[in-house]
């Protein structure tokens, strides 16, 4: 019986809190939330949870403080069955941490966040040896020297490289020259280019095979080998968009070690993304592997 695939993780282990507000306040006022949810988050380690929900094997690297919070975001990525070995523990120091504000009635959060305070993961404290057994990275760019070093060795060895671009930070765009597919936030996109098909086009410049953008309710746009495919966002009663864009890269990287076009690699992300703003946090929503096959058991029905 052949193995589930292995996919090399490195990046953001969050906590998140998250609260509804009617509407998000103004300054100095005392605002109210309701339905307190604790989940786990971070854009990594959030399209690690769906990946393994939808049967690959993953392995995640990152740093944690050896506080309370970081305990509890093991705990739960433990529970869900993640490789966790790849975590260092940093001494007398903060692990991540947010809190987020969702308003439902314009299906829009606020994220107040803590980064880790200890010392960013090194290079050398990456394993290389499940690194080069794995059938993807993903990574999402926060720890620069470490997901380059790895960025390097993937490509080296041929495996797909798959980037959440969310913010452009340094070192992000000397990953977008290893990265078989970048996909990046509208943040991101606004900050890089004009338009998002801009982005687009500059970053197939560096070589990137699957170049896109999210737009959020507005959907995606990507450019495969001098292709554009633009979707509008899935129909959704979203109520908090935390992890859509975890959940969207999720999906493409599930397309990606099945073999899929990049047209269905996309659909299933957009699709999956939609599910997760229906419920609070990014992975309360996470469809499982069985509505997964369901839907695509005979084409994309889109």
């Amino acid at each position: 019986m052949m193995k589930a695939p292995l996919v090399f993780g490195i990046g953001q282990c969050s906590l998140d809190h998250l609260g509804l507000v009617a509407a998000y306040p103004p300054p100095d006022v005392k605002c109210e939330f309701t339905n307190l949810l604790l989940q786990g988050g971070g854009p990594a380690a959030t399209a690690l949870v769906a990946l393994k929900r939808w049967g690959a094997r993953c392995h995640i690297a990152g740093v944690l403080g050896d506080d309370g919070f970081g305990t509890q975001i093991k705990a739960l990525l433990d529970a869900e069955g993640l490789d966790t070995s790849g975590l260092q523990i940093r001494k007398q120091h903060q692990s991540q941490f947010a809190f987020i504000a969702s308003e439902p009635a314009l299906a829009r959060r606020t994220i107040f966040y803590q980064m880790p305070t200890g010392e960013p993961l090194r290079p050398e404290e990456i394993n290389t040896g499940i690194l080069l057994s794995s059938q993807a990275l993903h990574t999402d760019g926060l720890f620069t020297e470490a997901s380059l070093f790895a960025c390097r060795k993937a490509k080296a060895a041929g495996i797909p490289v798959i980037v959440d671009a969310g913010t452009l930070r340094d070192g992000m765009l000397e990953m977008a020259k290893m990265s078989d597919c970048f996909v990046t936030s509208e943040v991101f996109s606004n900050a890089f280019a004009e338009t998002p098909a801009e982005t687009c086009r500059k970053l197939a410049g560096m070589g990137v095979r699957l170049a896109g953008v999210t737009l959020g309710k507005r959907g995606y746009v990507a450019l495969v080998d001098g292709r554009f495919i633009e979707k509008e966002a899935y129909p959704a009663k979203a109520i908090d968009t935390t992890g859509c864009g975890d959940v969207f890269h999720a999906g493409l990287i599930h397309g990606i070690l099945h073999g899929w076009s990049p047209e269905k690699c996309l659909d299933l992300g957009a699709w999956a993304a939609a599910r997760v703003s229906e419920q609070m946090g990014g992975r309360s929503g996470i469809p499982d592997i069985h509505a997964l096959q369901l839907k695509y058991s005979d084409g994309m029905n889109r």
